[in-house]
C-alpha cells in the first residue's frame, strides 16, 4: 500500500515529465510493495552519530558519484568508490583524532537536476537527460523518453549496491588491518598515496601492539557505512516512504538520509514540506544567494522539536563567496537556537568549463573553500561538521590540478585518463 501521508498541492520543482499517467501509477504501485532498501532504526542511528557531529565529537564524510548510472552499478565500481571513502576517512580519524560518520552518496543517487528540461541539437528538441531513473543518455527519441519502469530499476539497482556494501563493510574488507589495501593502484605512487603509505605504516604498528596485548576490538574490523542521495522525484520518494510499525512514523526507506538541492529547497514546495513529514536525517544544500532569513524559516520548519542531529545544512557557496556569504547564514541560524550539522560541499560552487567542454575543477578552488569554511566556523566559534565530496574510484580527470589531476587550469583532449562528462 502506498503511504497514507498525503502532500499538499505544492508546485514540486524538477520532475521528470512523464508521458504516461497510467505507466506512473503502475511503477508507483509496484514500488509501494516493495521491501524497504533501509529500516527506520539505521535512519535513527544515524541520526544520534549526527548529532555528535553538531557538537564537535564526530566528523562528517559524504562522498560518492555526481549520479550513479546503472552501467557503473558492479562490484568493481561500487568497491572502488568504498576504497576510497574508506581512505579518506581513516585519514580524516588519523589527523584529527575523532570518529568519522562515513555516508556514501549512492542507491539513490539516479536522479539529476537540470536548467532546461529540454535539449535541441541540430534542430531537434528531446527532453533532458535526467538520470538513469528517468531515462537514457543517448540523444535520440526511445532513449530519452521518460519511462516510470526506470524507477523500478534504480530501485533494483540501488538494493543490490546497498547488499555489496554491507558485505564489503560487516564482511572484513572494511577491517582496518587492510588499511593498505584500500590505497588505489594508480594513486599509490604519487606523492599522496607515498604520505598515506607512511600513515598506513604508523597504523599498523599501534594495530600490532594493540594485538600484543591482547587488545582487537570489534570497532576495527567493521564500519558503519551509510547510504544517501538528493531527495529530488517527489515521485520515487513517496512511494517509499512507510509507516514504521515500531514507532508508528513516516520513514523514507530509500536512503538513511536524503537532502534538498539547491534547486529544491523553495520554503512553499513540495519538496522542504516531503521532508518536514519523514523522519529520517535529513539535509538542504545552501548556496551563496540564499537569504539568511530563509535559511532559518526553513530549520524551523524541518527541525521545529529542535532535535540534534535531524537537519544538515550543506554549504555550497565557491571559493570566491564562501567567506563572505556564509558567515551571515551560519549567525542567523546559531542565533535561532535550531541546531543543525553543518558540513562542506566544496564542488558544486566550483565548478568551470575546461576549454575541451568538460566540466571540471580547480583543485586548489577545492581546497580554498574548505580552508574558507573551517576559517569562519572558527572565527565564529561555531562547529565546521563534515564534508560532502564527490567523488570516484576510477582513474579519471574529476579535477584539474593537485597532485595528479594535470596542470592548473588545464584538460588535455589527450589525458589518458577518461575525463568525467557531466551530461
Amino acid at each position: 500500500m502506498l503511504t497514507p501521508l498525503r502532500w499538499p498541492d505544492l508546485p514540486a520543482a524538477q520532475q521528470p515529465p512523464w508521458p504516461d499517467a497510467a505507466e506512473l501509477e503502475a511503477a508507483m504501485q509496484e514500488l509501494s510493495t516493495l521491501p524497504p532498501l533501509v529500516f527506520a532504526g539505521e535512519c535513527d542511528l544515524l541520526g544520534a552519530r549526527l548529532a555528535d557531529a553538531a557538537e564537535g565529537r564526530a566528523f562528517v564524510l559524504m562522498g560518492g558519484d555526481c549520479a550513479e548510472t546503472f552501467a557503473a552499478n558492479n562490484a568493481e565500481s561500487i568497491r572502488a568508490r568504498l576504497k576510497t571513502v574508506l581512505q579518506m576517512s581513516v585519514v580524516l580519524t588519523y589527523a584529527a583524532s575523532l570518529p568519522v560518520i562515513k555516508v556514501g552518496r549512492l542507491a539513490g543517487q539516479y536522479f539529476k537536476p537540470r536548467s532546461n528540461v529540454v535539449e535541441t541539437r541540430d534542430g531537434v528538441e528531446l527532453t533532458s537527460y535526467l538520470g538513469d531513473a528517468v531515462n537514457a543518455l543517448p540523444f535520440d527519441a526511445a532513449s530519452r523518453r521518460p519511462d516510470p519502469q526506470r524507477l523500478v530499476k534504480a530501485y533494483n539497482a540501488s538494493s543490490a549496491a546497498l547488499n555489496l556494501v554491507r558485505a564489503f563493510t560487516q564482511g572484513g574488507y572494511a577491517d582496518l588491518r587492510q588499511v593498505h589495501a584500500w590505497n588505489q593502484d594508480f594513486v599509490r605512487d604519487s606523492v599522496a598515496g607515498q604520505r598515506y603509505e607512511a600513515m598506513a605504516g604508523d597504523l599498523d604498528r599501534a594495530l600490532a601492539f594493540m594485538r600484543a596485548i591482547g587488545a582487537d576490538p570489534e570497532e576495527l574490523q567493521r564500519v558503519e557505512f551509510y547510504a544517501a542521495h538528493e531527495a529530488l522525484s517527489i515521485d520515487y520518494e513517496r512511494a517509499l516512504t512507510r509507516i514504521d510499525s515500531r514507532t508508528g512514523l513516516p520513514y523514507d526507506v530509500s536512503g538513511h538520509f536524503l537532502w534538498i538541492g539547491e534547486r529544491t529547497r523553495q520554503l512553499d514546495g513540495a519538496h522542504i514540506h516531503f521532508a518536514s513529514t519523514i523522519r529520517n536525517p535529513i539535509g538542504v544544500k545552501v548556496g551563496p544567494t540564499a537569504s539568511p532569513d530563509d535559511v532559518v524559516q526553513m530549520c524551523e520548519i524541518l527541525n521545529p522539536e529542535r532535535t540534534p542531529g535531524r537537519l544538515t545544512l550543506i554549504t555550497r557557496m565557491g571559493s570566491t563567496k564562501v567567506r563572505e556569504a556564509l558567515p551571515g547564514i551560519v549567525q542567523k541560524v546559531d542565533g535561532s537556537g535550531v541546531p543543525v550539522v553543518w558540513v562542506c560541499d566544496p564542488m558544486h560552487g566550483n565548478t568551470r568549463e575546461a576549454a575541451t567542454g568538460h566540466k571540471t575543477r580547480v583543485f586548489d578552488d577545492v581546497v580554498d573553500e574548505v580552508q574558507g569554511f573551517f576559517e569562519v566556523h572558527r572565527d565564529l566559534g561555531t562547529v565546521p561538521g563534515g564534508l560532502h565530496i564527490e567523488l570516484t574510484g576510477d582513474d579519471v580527470t574529476e579535477c584539474v590540478g593537485g597532485t595528479g589531476g594535470g596542470p592548473r587550469g588545464q584538460l588535455s583532449a589527450t589525458d589518458t585518463r577518461r575525463p568525467v562528462i557531466r551530461a
